[in-house]
């Protein structure tokens, strides 16, 4: 079921529309949950709900029509303060919180949800990336926290509880967002024209992780170009590590300056490789693989390269998981990316000798 165009997220819709029915709106909330799921899109439209002029706060129905409403979805309604991170910087300044020089605390997010509301009974304000909020910030926030001004609302919209300060967390209504199903990301991708077809749709919902955001990330053809020279390498019984890993840090870097960008790549590569294992994990136990053919069939390549178990397949997923947990950490790429792979083919040269 959708509310207001987001899917995936029914359980969410109920719970504000018990809350809202009830009038025990939280004066904080900390919405979490993996990128590209529609948190953000959920904070902006439950401050269209909350805005409204025609429609009551618990019928959780924006009219979508109302000067409230317009304002709100032109981002210019003078009762919802909205906050989020430069594209320039790599964390939120802190003075758009608190305001800076002879302006501190009478500017920024802090002292604009403390005036009276312009147009309606309540004041709006959402952190749109409290991810990037660092200690400074957060304890500027905390004041706010702990002492809400009378009919304000503000929603930090964050990837994890573990990004935020305790005191955030303690202070905070905890919403938890889930991964969207396949099925509801594969439509979105349809319907956004971002796959040209079913199969397209399918497959990139499979690697997406729950995640449109991720999803459009793998949505270049020369991804997919480089995961059938990827696998294709996995598949064979001793591949070369020195020139797999060089291949890989390439193609990263190809992503672009931003560390962002790289780490991006970086996930789709590692998670490609996981995909892999996991299948040929099915296969040595007798379980048919899913996914494309050009998988299948590296698969079945691989499966009779293996002239033992799974047990070792599955050292190989772990072993990927731990690459991803090295790159969100922002580790060394040159040195994860070498050590990873490395690891990759001792496993299965261990088994083939």
């Amino acid at each position: 079921m959708s509310w207001q165009g987001i899917e995936g997220h029914d359980d969410v819709v109920e719970q504000f529309r018990r809350t809202l029915g009830r009038g025990r709106l939280a004066s904080t909330y900390l919405f979490v949950g993996p990128n590209g799921v529609g948190k953000h899109a959920f904070a902006h439209k439950l401050a269209q709900t909350l805005l409204c002029q025609t429609n009551p706060p618990e019928r959780l129905e924006p009219c979508g029509h109302c000067a409230s409403c317009q304002q709100v979805q032109a981002g210019t309604h003078p009762d919802l303060i909205v906050v989020a991170k430069p594209d320039e910087k790599s964390e939120i300044p802190v003075q758009l919180l608190i305001g800076s020089g002879d302006r501190r605390m009478r500017e920024g997010l802090c002292h604009d949800i403390s005036l009276k509301p312009f147009m309606g009974g309540r004041r709006v304000a959402i952190i749109d990336d409290a991810d990037y909020l660092n200690e400074e910030g957060a304890n500027c926030l905390l004041k706010t926290l702990e002492e809400p001004p009378p009919r304000s609302v503000i929603i930090l919209v964050s990837s994890s509880v573990d990004r935020q300060l305790p005191t955030i967390r303690s202070r905070s209504q905890i919403i938890r967002f889930a991964p969207l199903a396949r099925d509801v990301v594969a439509s979105l991708l349809l319907s956004q024209g971002i796959a040209a077809n079913h199969e397209e749709a399918q497959r990139l919902a499979t690697y997406s992780e729950g995640s449109l955001a991720r999803a459009r990330e793998l949505a270049g053809a020369e991804l997919w170009k480089f995961r059938g020279e990827l696998v294709s390498r996995l598949a064979e019984a001793r591949f070369d590590s020195v020139r797999l890993a060089k291949a890989v840090l390439a193609f990263v870097d190809e992503a672009g300056k931003e560390a962002p960008l790289r780490r991006a790549r970086a996930r789709q590569i590692v998670t490609f490789a996981a995909e892999f294992y996991r299948q040929l994990v099915r296969r040595l136990t007798g379980v048919s693989p899913t996914g494309d053919a050009e998988l299948a069939k590296a698969v079945e390549i691989a499966a009779m390269n293996w002239p033992a178990g799974g047990e070792d397949a599955v050292a190989c997923v772990e072993r990927c998981f731990d690459a991803l947990a090295h790159i969100d950490r922002n580790a060394n790429q040159a040195i994860w990316i070498e050590c990873w792979v490395d690891d990759l083919s001792r496993l299965i040269a261990r088994k083939a000798a």
